[in-house]
């Protein structure tokens, strides 16, 4: 397995990476514009990954429709989100299986925040999701039930909304970062927040 350089270079330590959210360039104008970030850890060699989720800039009325967020297979931000080609999906499964299908969130008040565990992407080895793109949909995705070709390869989850590169994270700043959001997260969970799921 290849693992990302760490500050030290321990292999006690965890790898942080992070996801800058911007909106897509070729967006209509009726559209949300979300920006925010992702943020990943993961233990070495074998740990299940970890995400929080903090994305702004979502209806703040309407908030009934989910996004659906996925790994896509390129770090390319070209022509808005669409250079980053479809789902990562480096065992040819159909959706959802890939290792990207981060599933379904819903906007409260126009934001997300969600904190999820026991990933199955990994930030090491062949299939690292490093330098691909998370992309941001404007729709719910369908979990593969939709019946149609676009449904096994995308749960017809709709336009393009927002997209980042992941990278590895400055370790000191990640540690911060990380454990500031997990923080904010688990005492949302604890207030019983309902947009602070699993």
């Amino acid at each position: 397995m290849v693992k990302p350089v760490t500050a030290n270079g321990s292999d006690e330590d965890p790898v942080y990476a992070a996801c800058e959210v911007k909106p897509s360039s070729i967006l209509e104008a009726d559209q949300p514009r979300v920006t925010g970030r992702v943020l990943f850890r993961q233990q070495y060699p074998d740990g299940r990954l970890e995400a929080i989720f903090d994305l702004n800039g979502f209806p703040t009325v309407g908030n009934g429709t989910g996004r659906a967020i996925h790994v896509h297979k390129f770090g390319d931000m070209s022509n808005g989100c669409d250079g980053a080609s479809s789902h990562y999906n480096p065992f040819s499964k159909p959706h959802p299986q890939h290792p990207g299908d981060f599933g379904n969130f819903l906007p409260r008040e126009g934001k997300i925040k969600r904190y999820r565990t026991n990933l199955l992407a990994s930030l090491f080895g062949p299939y690292s999701i490093l330098g691909r793109s998370i992309v941001v949909h404007e729709r719910d995705d369908d979990l593969g039930k939709g019946g149609n070709k676009g449904s096994q390869e995308h749960g017809n989850a709709g336009k393009r909304l927002a997209c980042c590169v992941i990278g590895i994270f400055a370790q000191l700043n990640s540690i911060v970062a990380f454990t500031s959001a997990l923080g904010a997260a688990l005492l949302l969970r604890k207030l019983r927040m309902p947009y602070i799921a699993r």
